[in-house]
């Protein structure tokens, strides 16, 4: 299931009833009767606007908007992404020196944004992860693992950008990829990835970071 900004991929049957608009092209990944869902206004009649729980700075309510159970009516109209401690960065060791200076440049440059980090996996090396041989990290972006979050995608572009500092192989977020041999791009224009059936495999509550 693929989702985008103040938006969620849903069924056309499932928007109309919740009230909300339907967007063609937004959803690639899924059925044609599935299409992205959006509502500029919650059904209680408040000034709020339905989005991820995790991205809400102020308080959320149920029932208001289509979708998953975690888009809510949010009482604020300011993000809420983030707030966070600083998280932990591995030492270097089973987390290679290219993987843990990648850690520390984009705590750095996304303060409070990044609530945990995930470098290694137990599994053999080469394998089918780079979490296997310690050159990757999962920066986990949202409020708990499996909570959805627009959160990740400042982030994912930014290592885009920052490519080179980075020595970055690949990057994704929001089941969508991208590589250097890609060029430059907005994430609406990145590659599409497989439903992996989950939020946490289909990246929408971290970004991975693959490193040369």
């Amino acid at each position: 299931m693929l989702m985008l900004l103040l938006g969620v991929c849903v069924t056309t049957a499932t928007c109309s009833s919740g009230g909300g608009i339907t967007i063609d092209g937004a959803c690639p990944a899924d059925p044609a009767g599935v299409k992205c869902c959006t509502k500029a206004s919650c059904s209680n009649g408040s000034s709020g606007n339905c989005r991820w729980q995790s991205d809400c700075g102020g308080t959320s309510v149920s029932n208001q908007c289509p979708g998953p159970a975690q888009m809510k009516c949010c009482s604020s109209t300011a993000t809420g992404f983030g707030g966070y401690s600083a998280p932990a960065i591995p030492a270097v060791g089973a987390c290679k020196s290219v993987a843990v200076s990648g850690a520390q440049k984009v705590v750095a440059a996304w303060p409070g944004r990044v609530r945990q980090i995930y470098c290694t996996r137990d599994c053999a090396c080469p394998g089918t992860s780079d979490h296997c041989c310690g050159k990757a990290i999962d920066f986990m972006c949202s409020d708990g693992g499996g909570v959805p979050t627009m959160s990740g995608r400042q982030i994912a572009e930014w290592a885009m950008n920052n490519r080179a500092t980075l020595n970055l192989k690949y990057v994704i977020w929001g089941q969508r990829i991208w590589a250097p041999s890609d060029g430059v791009k907005a994430w609406t224009s990145w590659r599409t990835m497989e439903d992996r059936g989950d939020i946490t495999q289909n990246h929408w509550d971290h970004v991975h970071v693959s490193f040369n």
